[in-house]
């Protein structure tokens, strides 16, 4: 590992191809393969995602009145897009965890911020309950001050 990694190697978070321990070592192949085998699947997810959105847009758009999207119409769309967003971070982590034998907690956690906030954009207020809305106001607080602490350490 080179000087930028060692920086960013918490016990128990990194998974390198060299262990004393054979069988060690093996399983840590297993597990790179198995990542591997998860960021194959993630960008078919994101692909398949893309086409969802494609999908949503025609469908809205196309729906009377045409050319037209409400707000419910606009608010789905924008989940839709979120979503696909969301998935390309977890590719990123995926691929940062492949390239640096590291877990990227910062970003691990700058990504489900970004999953807690397109639940927020996407809220039907009329259909949640108040201690729905404190949980995850919660939820967002606990993260912002994960993010922060996080980076205030490196």
């Amino acid at each position: 590992m080179d000087k930028e990694t060692d920086s960013l190697v918490e016990p128990g978070h990194d998974l390198t191809e060299e262990h004393e321990d054979p069988f060690i070592e093996f399983l840590h192949h297993i597990i790179r393969f198995a990542v591997k085998a998860l960021a194959l699947l993630m960008v078919l997810v994101i692909v398949w995602g893309i086409g969802d959105v494609i999908y949503v847009l025609y469908q809205r758009i196309t729906a009377p009145p045409f050319l037209l999207l409400s707000i419910n119409d606009i608010l789905a769309t924008f989940g839709a897009f979120l979503a696909v967003l969301i998935a390309i971070e977890i590719f990123i982590n995926i691929s940062m965890y492949l390239k640096t034998d590291v877990i990227p907690v910062r970003l691990v956690v700058a990504t489900a911020l970004m999953a807690i906030s397109r639940k927020v954009i996407i809220f039907d207020f009329e259909n949640i309950t108040p201690p729905f809305i404190l949980g995850t106001a919660a939820v967002v607080f606990a993260l912002g001050i994960t993010y922060w602490l996080i980076s205030k350490k490196t």
